[in-house]
């Protein structure tokens, strides 16, 4: 039927937008989460640098590609099925646009596995590929976060004692401001106030309040180095997020045979950044301020730990989630800083549980219906 090649391709660029708008801010979360810069600016820096790792794409990340066009986990016909790639790609882009209303942030890699299952059962029920799918998915999805965890947690101290070494320290804050105290109220309802001097601690961290770096090194200024860093280790997550996440999305495209691979790439890279340009601000409040307060120095390090994991997985193939693995960094440092958030930890890791049943219900009802139309 002729207007499936439609129904595919807006269905890639459907769940590419999905991706941007849950993921794009992930990479630079720390950058406005530890008060280095603001929001926009934070933005488009994500959206420059995740372009660049979707453009590598096309060199070092094709295996990728072959492991989500459903090779070894669904037979080799169902990957011809129109039905079914149009399916695993609307499930996996439900799932995540949901998500991301909620501003929750979850997995792309997740849904698209939980999507593959789904459809893929209610296809050929058991001649699923249980042990690619245990393999090549469910082992990294599951292991690569508590990496992150671990490598965040015994990171720190590291880092810490390397700034030291090198002689920078953090300076100690207490911001000095005006407090307004009630004085009366009038009978239309306004309140006279009077304005004192006095000390307010600030608990948490704000951008007018961080604790820079004091200190130079090479005779440079020990907090525009780590700005600096702290840059470069957010554009690394974000290119690492595009290098990584680009060729899943392209995948099933590929097989239904609408575009070719350089085309695929190039509509899905801008998709996923205007996504991210209209829709990221929930989940970046979410990944940014609402798991763990942070330093610059300590959303350096969960960026390096991030890009390290998701990078080297993409050269290797194997399918991890950046949404894990950055969330896992951040929680590690809400481990070793004791400012992490349990009650929001808990509903992200909820979600993440959630996940892969719902991508693979919404997947199968969806193949189901789209099976029984093209058998009309």
């Amino acid at each position: 039927m002729s207007f499936w090649p439609a129904i595919i391709v807006g269905a890639t660029l459907f769940v590419a937008y999905a991706n941007g708008a849950n993921d794009n801010f992930k990479g630079v979360a720390t950058l406005f989460g530890s008060g280095t810069t603001d929001y926009r600016k934070a933005l488009w820096w994500a959206t420059l640098t995740t372009l660049a790792g979707s453009v590598t794409a096309l060199f070092l990340a094709t295996k990728l590609i072959s492991i989500f066009q459903g090779k070894g986990v669904v037979p080799a016909f169902l990957t011809q099925s129109q039905p079914f790639l149009a399916a695993v790609i609307l499930g996996a882009a439900l799932t995540v646009f949901l998500a991301t209303k909620s501003g929750i942030p979850i997995s792309t890699t997740h849904s698209l596995t939980g999507a593959l299952f789904g459809s893929g059962f209610v296809a050929v029920g058991f001649q699923l590929g249980f042990y690619t799918l245990l393999t090549s998915f469910f082992l990294p999805l599951l292991v690569s976060p508590l990496l992150a965890v671990i490598l965040a947690i015994f990171g720190y101290p590291l880092l810490s004692r390397g700034l030291r070494t090198v002689g920078f320290s953090k300076e100690t804050c207490i911001c000095i401001g005006c407090e307004a105290f009630p004085r009366a109220v009038t009978p239309e309802g306004i309140v006279m106030s009077q304005s004192v001097i006095g000390l307010r601690v600030i608990v948490d961290n704000e951008r007018a309040c961080a604790k820079p770096l004091s200190g130079t090194w090479i005779g440079l200024n020990g907090q525009r180095i780590l700005d600096a860093g702290h840059f470069l280790s957010a554009g690394a997550v974000s290119f690492a997020r595009g290098l990584n996440d680009t060729p899943k999305i392209v995948a099933l495209g590929l097989v239904a045979g609408t575009l070719d691979l350089t085309w695929s790439i190039i509509l899905v890279a801008a998709v996923m950044a205007l996504g991210g340009l209209i829709n990221a601000r929930r989940v970046a409040e979410t990944v940014s301020k609402r798991i763990t307060g942070m330093d610059p120095d300590q959303g350096f390090l969960a960026n390096l730990v991030t890009s390290f994991l998701v990078i080297f997985a993409s050269k290797w193939g194997l399918a991890v989630s950046t949404t894990h693995v950055s969330c896992g960094a951040l929680f590690g440092i809400g481990v070793a800083n004791g400012q992490a958030r349990w009650n929001v930890i808990r509903t992200i890791l909820l979600a993440w549980l959630l996940t892969l049943p719902t991508a693979a219900l919404m997947a199968g009802l969806i193949y189901t219906v789209l099976s029984r139309l093209a058998a009309i």
